[in-house]
């Protein structure tokens, strides 16, 4: 390629980045692409960023989230743009996102779903589909093992930037931590011992 060509598509992805800023602002845009996160990683910061955004920004607002071309990934795919695509889909069913479209090769813009749509009645799950755990789901839970729960759910929300979570999002996060940890734990031990050591584990990894 060309020296003239690298820099005429340096020049064309600053221009689109400019007018990404003027609409959008700091408050409306995920850069995903500032911290070079894992699929992982990616898919949970935006999950947990698109919730905050959903509880405090106007119904109907657009956010931007950039998840980079994938350029200097393997065969020039992307794994956190098909990561995140996926995550878009799976939102709006969960109405947290209205709609979605792809902005730029290394982009989305999405509408937020109204909050009171994530809080509506949802369809019956067919017989054979296993039920996602409810927030009443932990109060079987000690108290104790609840407190570390949530400390681990905010801890891991501050991580991903999200620092004034609504407690709605708390409690998503607390179920997916629970959901996650509890896989780990051997049938023949102290259940809920076994699972407050492997929270004890996880707040240290994400203070070490």
């Amino acid at each position: 390629m060309s020296r003239a060509r690298k820099e005429g598509g340096a020049r064309r992805v600053g221009v689109e980045r400019a007018f990404d800023e003027l609409a959008f602002g700091d408050g409306r845009t995920l850069n995903l692409r500032a911290h070079l996160p894992t699929r992982g990683e990616a898919v949970a910061r935006t999950e947990a960023w698109l919730r905050e955004r959903q509880a405090t920004l106007q119904t109907g607002a657009e956010v931007l989230v950039i998840t980079g071309r994938g350029n200097a990934s393997a065969d020039r795919v992307s794994v956190v743009r098909a990561g995140v695509s996926e995550l878009l889909a799976s939102l709006r069913r969960r109405h947290v996102v209205a709609t979605y479209r792809e902005h730029t090769a290394g982009s989305f813009v999405v509408e937020l779903a109204p909050a009171a749509a994530a809080h509506a009645p949802r369809r019956a799950l067919p017989n054979d589909a296993p039920a996602a755990p409810s927030p009443s789901t932990l109060a079987g839970l000690h108290a104790d093992t609840r407190k570390l729960l949530r400390d681990l759910a905010r801890i891991g929300l501050q991580h991903l930037g999200v620092h004034s979570p609504t407690r709605r999002i708390v409690e998503d996060e607390m179920l997916r931590q629970f959901t996650a940890l509890a896989e780990r734990l051997p049938d023949d031990a102290d259940r809920e011992a076994a699972l407050r050591e492997e929270i004890e584990r996880a707040i240290h990894a994400l203070e070490a």
